[in-house]
């Protein structure tokens, strides 16, 4: 099997998922992940490759339509966020995506939906809020090296 192909058929139930929103008229953003080295415009570019190839109208030039997050380190030593530094940086918890937007997923071989407070945390079992969405209806710690460095500190926002 060429390498191309079996890494497509890895990725065959995402892609699959992203063809049939499309198809069925669902506006949709993506996001993708960065690393090190990695030359912006030449993802974009891929993407676009991509989303062409699929029939997938996202406009791989836009930041919003295409999210592409930087490569971040969990383990990373961020500084804390204190109820202080949110009047520093003029912004407030609201603003965070994770205060109001929740995140449905299904796990390969799960029995039913978990609801996650953020798109980046979707491996942290401290962020998965339940199994609804009235379960998943309550306050969110900040408390992620991701939350400092990515979101509150970075400025990034996954619904501009």
């Amino acid at each position: 099997m060429h390498e191309a192909e079996r890494g497509r058929r890895s990725w065959a139930p995402t892609i699959d998922g992203l063809v049939w929103l499309a198809r069925n008229r669902f506006a949709i953003d993506v996001a993708g992940r960065r690393f090190s080295g990695e030359l912006e415009a030449e993802l974009r570019a891929g993407y676009a490759r991509l989303f062409a190839d699929l029939g997938v109208s996202v406009d791989a030039a836009d930041p919003v339509r295409l999210m592409l997050f930087p490569e971040m380190e969990a383990q990373r030593d961020v500084p804390e966020i204190t109820t202080a530094c949110w009047g520093i940086l003029n912004k407030s918890p609201d603003d965070v995506m994770c205060a109001s937007a929740r995140m449905v997923v299904k796990r390969n071989g799960a029995a039913a939906p978990s609801v996650l407070a953020c798109t980046l945390l979707a491996y942290d079992p401290q962020f998965e809020l339940g199994g609804t969405l009235a379960e998943a209806a309550r306050n969110v710690s900040l408390n992620h090296a991701y939350c400092a460095s990515f979101c509150v500190l970075g400025g990034a926002a996954c619904s501009r």
